[in-house]
């Protein structure tokens, strides 16, 4: 009981509260989703359109389609939930696109100060953004990282609608949403099919798409699971991960292994980015005037799709 209060509170109590997919509300701007009922484009006749310059949630999955699912095991999440993105259409000339995980321990979901915040700020800065809404506790890790593969695969697969290069898309979690990032970089990338944890589940257009992403962004977070950092340079090598970045404070409570994992993925090969924050605590967010970091990662994500020159499985 004590662990799990522990665990609880050092990853991402921030108090927020979790909004219901049919009326996904932005408490910054007062803003409704401009379509709540929006399914992947997968090329049937009768879904419902996509609209890159409005505000969407856009369910990942048919209600009956959904790999590994149980029904929502979580009670802060609605009764109806189902795993699902929240799009914000980039202002100005597109970058690229970047797909926003919020913490919370796997318990329950910071969407206000990790999730709203983030998006109006990037997409301000001219990114495509779609804060991710996957799974929690009891499920796994890995089935979570389904929710988050798939929403890679759905923005790639309307790359073109959305207005930017297929290779450029990233993502970037905070706290248990970054553990979620390494979970993917690191598992679920590339052609891993959904069918590695449900046999029974028959992949559909989007499942064949690559879901490899660009970079990928720990805000107080690492790679490795709930409150242990993984350190094994092999493993991180194997892995083959991409340019990432990190931005933690002093006063983080995971401080230690924060610079312990930044050593070893640099170790790895993997190149690497990395802001401290002197005094900042766990959970600042978007940042403050001491915490800054989206300008910073705005100029990392910037000569990262510039350059990119990978090629797509």
């Amino acid at each position: 009981m004590i662990l799990t209060f522990t665990l609880l509170c050092c990853f991402g109590i921030i108090l927020v509260a979790c909004v219901g997919v049919a009326n996904e509300t932005n408490p910054d701007e007062g803003t409704t989703s401009t379509d709540t009922s929006v399914v992947p484009s997968d090329g049937n006749e009768g879904k419902p359109t996509l609209t890159p310059t409005e505000r969407q949630t856009i369910y990942l999955w048919d209600d009956d389609k959904i790999p590994a699912w149980r029904g929502n095991l979580n009670g802060n999440d609605p009764a109806d939930f189902r795993p699902h993105i929240l799009t914000y259409p980039a202002q100005g000339e597109i970058k690229g696109a970047v797909l926003i995980c919020p913490g919370g321990a796997f318990a329950y979901k910071s969407i206000q100060s990790e999730g709203y915040s983030v998006a109006e700020r990037l997409s301000a800065l001219g990114y495509q953004c779609f804060i991710v809404s996957y799974r929690l506790s009891p499920y796994r890790q890995a089935e979570s990282a389904l929710d988050l593969a798939r929403a890679v695969r759905y923005v790639r697969y309307n790359a073109k609608a959305y207005g930017i290069e297929e290779k450029d898309i990233a993502i970037i979690g905070f706290s248990a949403g970054g553990i979620l990032c390494g979970e993917h970089a690191l598992n679920w990338k590339g052609t891993v099919s959904p069918t590695l944890l449900d046999s029974s589940y028959v992949p559909d257009v989007i499942d064949g798409v690559n879901a490899d992403i660009a970079a990928v962004g720990h805000i107080y977070s690492f790679y490795g699971r709930l409150s242990v950092s993984n350190n094994n340079v092999e493993t991180l090598r194997a892995g083959n991960l991409p340019p990432t970045f990190y931005a933690y404070g002093t006063r983080d409570p995971f401080y230690s292994q924060f610079n312990q994992n930044v050593e070893a993925t640099k170790q790895a090969g993997v190149m690497v980015e990395s802001h401290i924050f002197e005094g900042q605590p766990h959970g600042f967010g978007a940042g403050n005037a001491s915490s800054n970091w989206i300008p910073l990662f705005d100029r990392f994500l910037t000569n990262i799709f510039e350059n990119n020159q990978g090629k797509l499985i």
